[in-house]
């Protein structure tokens, strides 16, 4: 299913929610972002998270990360220490991952085996906002970026192209930026840049 949403404005309640019943039901979405477009589905859809593994190439190793709508909600999944929380009311809402030791909350299969970390999102597209505010709780998402040609997905038919074969709904609305978002990760006090992408990390990062 392909829903049009107008890129101002509040976004349509009635199309959100039908995008959250399918999200809800197990399906996989793509929606924009304030980084690129991305892929998700619901916590405990385990066949959509394998839909998505699949669709990307990606190895056992890599994760999911959590589009959370506030940083109260973040905090039940992430253990936010002082440096983290403070970074993550500088970044949040924000084309951003934070990458920090998981709560009991994650399920196990969501978390490295051996250092139990989550990526963390929350993000400024009203969108996506839109979304997880309605799903009721965080959205797995990742980076809807084509395993074949490694360029990002920047609208509505370059993801249907890349992942249409595993896509149960797409939100179509206006280009997003052309890079992923930036990852942060805090271990203690210790910040660490993981990957350079749409947030600017000048004054972020010692």
């Amino acid at each position: 299913m392909r829903l049009h949403i107008e890129p101002w404005g509040t976004p349509s309640a009635r199309k959100i929610a039908k995008a959250v019943e399918i999200i809800h039901a197990g399906g996989v979405a793509a929606y924009p972002t304030d980084s690129i477009y991305a892929l998700g589905c619901a916590l405990e859809a385990r066949a959509a998270i394998e839909k998505i593994y699949r669709a990307k190439n990606m190895r056992a190793s890599q994760r999911l990360a959590l589009i959370c709508p506030d940083v109260s909600t973040a905090s039940q999944f992430g253990q936010l220490s002082q440096t983290a929380f403070r970074l993550a009311r500088r970044i949040f809402p924000g084309p951003y991952t934070l990458v920090v030791p998981a709560t009991r909350e994650v399920p196990r299969g969501l978390t490295d085996a051996k250092r139990r970390t989550v990526g963390l999102r929350i993000t400024g597209h009203p969108v996506a906002q839109a979304l997880v505010a309605a799903l009721g709780r965080p959205l797995l998402t990742t980076s809807a970026i084509a395993p074949t040609t490694g360029e990002p997905c920047r609208d509505a038919d370059e993801v249907l192209d890349a992942f249409g074969h595993v896509l149960d709904v797409v939100i179509d609305t206006e280009l997003t930026p052309d890079q992923p978002s930036t990852v942060i990760e805090v271990d203690g006090d210790q910040i660490t840049l993981v990957r350079e992408g749409a947030g600017p990390v000048d004054g972020l990062i010692d």
